[in-house]
């Protein structure tokens, strides 16, 4: 897609010598030339105008133009009366050189995992936030600030845990951070220079995210398996770690909630072994049929690390999450924090905190789960309907499901036909840590497809998940 301006004149780079002996009007032509045939310069793009390129070059104006003629009559440049010159639909860039992506084609329903309603993020509420924000952002916050983030967001944030998750929050002890992975990176490297050096994750869950997090911070990660109960302590003892990356309030992908006497174990586990709990606080906001479930840290505020960001709950494009950090560990954090990146945008920072004090997040919030609750209702119709011998578990909270497939059915297969059938499907397989021995499941996201897509969808792969065709 060519880019747009204002009334102001774009700036385009161009080099003349002037101590070549070769004419300038030959170096603007063979300048303008190579912009366009190597793709600086793409289809429909606006020039400046020849005034505006003649002051910028120290040329004639007359000289541009007679370039601009030149061009024009190769084919390079078009022009129309009251309009900008622009490069030449004919103009196209030799093969090798990128070109704009083509779109894929449209699925009837894309079940992608992860994902919230981007169709409903509160536009208005956020635009609102950000203008008060800026009204009312003093001058000095305009400075690199503090590694930890905005105390106003801060603030803001530990009551908000403290209200919502019965988190054990204290503002001196959060760090911001743009998102989970940064969030995890963060509190893994600060752990190895504790001398953390065995990490343990969830099996199934996000092998991916935590060793790449664990290999950056020259850490070992080792996987300990999941039942209906959660995390398995006894197993995760047995690994010699001395942290672990866990999602309690709704595992992922699993979707089970960690059992009580597992939390009490797990912090046992953490005081005995001097290790930490690295708690992902994944899909809290959202639950259904069930009561609601604190987070982790609030149960042992010196032992585990909590991770919460926005991108369930808004969007993931604001990249803001937050660390609750133990208090030994928050210095430590922070100084990781301000080793990364110097600190999150602050002016997101106080919007974020502007939304959650005026009461339009929790409104948000309300919203969107009586939105996420409709889709998972439809869902459970169109799969009794169409695949009634498929059990479905994970959806007392978040917005995916779990199908359990025939033991004979191959996901990879499934999800190759499905996409013939415009669906798209998503296995449980790549979350796991030892996928041959796996059992066939897909994982069914269900935030960001409409109530009328989960149904046709559904009706369209009903045959597959069955095991038939």
């Amino acid at each position: 897609m060519p880019q747009e301006w204002s009334s102001s004149p774009p700036e385009l780079l161009l080099a003349i010598d002037r101590t070549s002996g070769r004419p300038l009007h030959a170096q603007v032509q063979h300048g303008l030339r190579d912009a366009i045939r190597t793709g600086r310069l793409r289809i429909g793009e606006r020039l400046p105008s020849s005034r505006e390129l003649a002051r910028t070059l120290g040329v004639s104006r007359g000289l541009v133009q007679e370039c601009y003629a030149q061009l024009q009559a190769e084919g390079y440049l078009t022009t129309r009366p009251g309009s900008a010159t622009r490069v030449a639909t004919g103009a196209a860039a030799p093969p090798g050189v990128p070109q704009p992506r083509t779109t894929t084609p449209r699925l009837v329903a894309d079940f992608r995992c992860g994902v919230p309603d981007l169709g409903s993020f509160p536009v208005q509420d956020w635009l609102w936030a950000l203008r008060e924000a800026a009204r009312s952002m003093p001058t000095a916050e305009f400075d690199y600030g503090d590694p930890r983030g905005s105390a106003a967001l801060r603030d803001v944030l530990a009551g908000y845990l403290r209200r919502v998750r019965a988190a054990a929050a204290d503002p001196r002890h959060i760090v911001v951070c743009n998102g989970y992975a940064q969030g995890l990176g963060l509190a893994l490297r600060a752990l190895a220079d504790a001398g953390v050096d065995t990490v343990a994750f969830e099996d199934p869950g996000s092998p991916a995210t935590v060793v790449a997090a664990a290999a950056t911070a020259g850490v070992r990660a080792v996987p300990v398996p999941v039942d209906g109960q959660g995390v398995d302590v006894r197993a995760l003892a047995a690994t010699g770690a001395r942290a672990v990356v866990v999602t309690p309030a709704h595992q992922w992908p699993t979707g089970v909630a960690l059992a009580p006497e597992r939390r009490l174990a797990l912090v046992a586990w953490a005081r005995e072994r001097d290790a930490v709990v690295i708690e992902d606080d994944y899909d809290a906001e959202f639950r259904y049929d069930r009561e609601p479930v604190g987070a982790l840290q609030g149960l042992a505020a010196d032992r585990v690390i909590s991770i919460g960001t926005v991108s369930k709950s808004l969007a993931p494009a604001l990249r803001i999450g937050w660390i609750v950090c133990p208090p030994d560990l928050a210095e430590a954090i922070t100084e990781q924090k301000h080793r990364s990146d110097r600190g999150t945008p602050t002016l997101d920072q106080l919007a974020l905190a502007r939304l959650i004090e005026s009461g339009r997040f929790d409104r948000h919030l309300r919203r969107m789960r009586a939105t996420y609750a409709a889709r998972r209702t439809v869902l459970l119709a169109a799969l009794t309907e169409h695949a009634p011998h498929v059990p479905v578990t994970g959806l007392a909270a978040g917005f995916h499901a779990v199908a359990h497939l025939p033991a004979d059915a191959d996901e990879n297969a499934i999800r190759t036909t499905a996409r013939t059938r415009s669906v798209g499907l998503y296995g449980v397989t790549p979350y796991r840590s030892a996928p041959a021995s796996a059992p066939p499941q897909l994982v069914l996201g269900f935030g960001n497809v409409s109530e009328r897509a989960v149904a046709r969808g559904v009706a369209a792969v009903g045959s597959l998940l069955a095991g038939g065709r």
